[in-house]
């Protein structure tokens, strides 16, 4: 009596196609949101401050921290590198950032003062 799963191939293909192996909802324990705002362009670097031994920090907790000590990554960045979604690591990011394992450096926003742009008006009224 043969099964057909004994006749698959190990590894390839058939692997790949399942899917990954832990849920993200998971990973995240079925949390959606966190606490910390987490911006999707914000970058994310590692403070190196030793985790605290009643802290549990999975793999991907983990992976979070060694890249952004290498360089920072936007949140976008870390999604593709972990092959997580974005909201995943945003809730990942949440838990690090609470434990301040990582520093979310927000976007600097692209405001011009109101008093510069009447400058700017009434030097090119005077051309």
């Amino acid at each position: 009596m043969s099964r057909e799963a004994d006749h698959l191939p190990a590894g390839g293909p058939v692997e790949e196609a399942a899917g990954p192996l832990v849920r993200p909802y998971a990973l995240i324990q079925g949390r959606t949101r966190t606490p910390t705002t987490v911006d999707l362009i914000a970058l994310v670097t590692a403070t190196g401050t030793p985790p605290p031994a009643t802290a549990y920090l999975g793999p991907e907790h983990l992976s979070i921290i060694r890249l952004c000590g290498r360089r920072p990554l936007s949140v976008a960045e870390l999604s593709v590198h972990l092959a997580v979604p974005l909201g995943a690591v945003r809730v990942l990011l949440g838990d690090l950032a609470e434990l301040d394992l990582v520093r979310l450096n927000d976007p600097v926003p692209d405001v011009v003062p109101n008093d510069v742009l009447a400058k700017v008006l009434a030097g090119l009224r005077q051309l």
